[in-house]
């Protein structure tokens, strides 16, 4: 097979799809790799470590016209669209339900689009989801605790207090990986942290691992509120697999927040569970609605790129071969986390979710 990694584009994102030693073992099992030049410059990778490691380097035309399969890490933006032929493979993240006019462009276009944020083992694990919500998750509390600064907008406010002052609260919606991997950082930033989640499951979970250092609510509509308003750092990490992410909070409950206080919603990638979210860039990263900074960049853990890619790969990779090696007909047959990432196929919407947020009729692959 031949397989094309593009240089991302999206602004500030410095993550490639795939390191050096993936093409060697791609090149390996007989496979072609073409990397557009520059495409590892930001993770630190440079075109001869692509290049000794069996790669041809091309320009992004190139590249386009001779793949089967196109690796990307992010969406493809608008400009890239025209570049698709049909029946070409996209292998990257989609998050289609939240982006309606991308996945036009890609039906028209006749794109198998194999997203890897849907792809999801028997035990409702989502594998190529998880080391970049493990990530975002920590980078929440990263930034929040940045932005919570005076200088920045913020309340002027140390998450973790100090002798004969109050430690700041922190308040996590949502109890899956991101949600887990916030509370993590909040506490060993001494924070005052609380998640609620509507299932039992991973309340219990972080009750059990961190005993006392935590607070965990069942996330009904007034606990919710009252925790809302409460809160210095509020981080969205609510997800449905392939579907737009739950609305958890209205606007009038963000104006109800305490003046300087930061908002971050992970979850921005699939339509974001705040009512007053938008999406940000890393160039242009927070706004305020009324006294309340938010912060929804859609690509957070393209701000540190070195890890993410590395760690992307990692789970990325024996995806990427198993999908070169038997072909896309073989891999789902034989594969049903490979079945499950397939959002579009031969014109057709072919996740349920998918084709639930995006209004369009949904048609199952096999």
């Amino acid at each position: 097979m031949i397989i094309g990694i593009p240089k991302e584009i999206k602004v500030h994102e410095y993550r490639v799809a795939i390191v050096p030693q993936g093409v060697s073992l791609l090149v390996e099992n007989g496979h072609v790799v073409l990397i557009e030049e520059g495409a590892g410059l930001g993770s630190g990778i440079s075109n001869q470590d692509f290049a000794s490691s069996g790669a041809k380097l091309v320009s992004k035309n190139e590249l386009f016209r001779q793949a089967e399969l196109i690796l990307k890490v992010k969406e493809p933006l608008p400009e890239e669209i025209p570049l698709f032929r049909e029946n070409q493979l996209l292998f990257t993240y989609l998050h289609l339900a939240s982006a309606p006019l991308l996945a036009k462009g890609l039906l028209e276009r006749g794109v198998t689009a194999i997203a890897y944020e849907t792809i999801q083992l028997p035990n409702g694990t989502l594998p190529l989801l998880l080391p970049m919500s493990e990530i975002a998750g920590r980078l929440s509390v990263q930034v929040g605790a940045f932005y919570l600064q005076k200088s920045q907008g913020g309340a002027g406010l140390l998450l973790s207090g100090l002798a004969g002052v109050p430690r700041g609260k922190v308040v996590i919606l949502g109890g899956g990986t991101v949600g887990s991997n916030a509370a993590r950082m909040a506490i060993g930033l001494g924070a005052h942290v609380t998640v609620l989640d509507s299932e039992a499951a991973p309340l219990r979970r972080l009750d059990q691992e961190y005993k006392n250092q935590i607070q965990t609510l069942f996330s009904y509509p007034d606990l919710v509120e009252e925790q809302v308003m409460k809160a210095d750092l509020l981080i969205g990490a609510a997800l449905i697999p392939g579907a737009k992410a739950p609305f958890l909070v209205s606007k009038s409950l963000i104006s109800k927040m305490n003046k300087g206080s930061v908002v971050v919603d992970v979850s921005v990638d699939q339509g974001g569970c705040f009512e007053t979210t938008r999406p940000t860039t890393h160039k242009d990263p927070v706004y305020t609605f009324g006294e309340i900074l938010h912060y929804a960049v859609t690509n957070m853990p393209g701000a540190v790129p070195r890890t993410s890619t590395f760690a992307l790969t990692n789970a990325t990779f024996p995806y990427l071969l198993k999908l070169a090696n038997i072909g896309f007909q073989k891999a789902i047959r034989e594969d049903q986390s490979f079945l499950k990432g397939v959002n579009l196929w031969k014109g057709k919407v072919t996740h349920p979710e998918v084709a639930n947020a995006i209004r369009c009729r949904y048609e199952p692959v096999l």
